[in-house]
């Protein structure tokens, strides 16, 4: 992203500048081991996912949709499981969001903070996710059971 507000496309090694992805305000990236899965996410909560593999498309993004839609809340990190298999995105509104890479339908609602969720990361296997949040405190999640360990 820049300043002001735009995500673009680099040509892999061209080192050049492609068109313009998305123009909004970008809070966080990732993108996966196997470059299939990339998204973005907007301090408004929208996520916007591409496949950064397929040539043949235009830039715009392959679907987008709300993380954290209420009204007042920001999302604030996005990171992608090392499987694949989910996004996790985090918000103002103190949760966790985690969502299927397949159907990016929500599959998990994290609620334990009281105050923003900062930052998220998974363990290697995927099966656990850690959070942290303004509340001074970070949460170990089990994701089989999305309860705090």
């Amino acid at each position: 992203g820049r300043s002001q507000g735009l995500l673009h496309q680099i040509q892999p090694g061209e080192g050049q500048t492609g068109g313009c992805l998305i123009q909004t305000a970008i809070q966080a990236v990732d993108i996966t081991e196997d470059a299939r899965t990339m998204v973005a996410v907007s301090n408004h909560g929208t996520v916007y996912v591409w496949n950064p593999a397929n040539t043949d498309y235009e830039g715009a993004p392959l679907t987008k949709f709300r993380a954290h839609p209420k009204v007042g809340s920001f999302c604030l990190h996005a990171v992608l499981a090392p499987d694949g298999r989910h996004l996790c995105t985090t918000g103002s509104d103190g949760s966790a969001k985690l969502f299927d890479t397949s159907t990016w339908e929500l599959t998990h609602d994290l609620r334990d903070h009281s105050k923003w969720v900062w930052d998220a990361a998974f363990c290697a296997d995927s099966s656990y996710l850690v959070t942290a949040s303004s509340d001074t405190t970070a949460r170990l999640w089990n994701l089989r059971t999305s309860e705090v360990v």
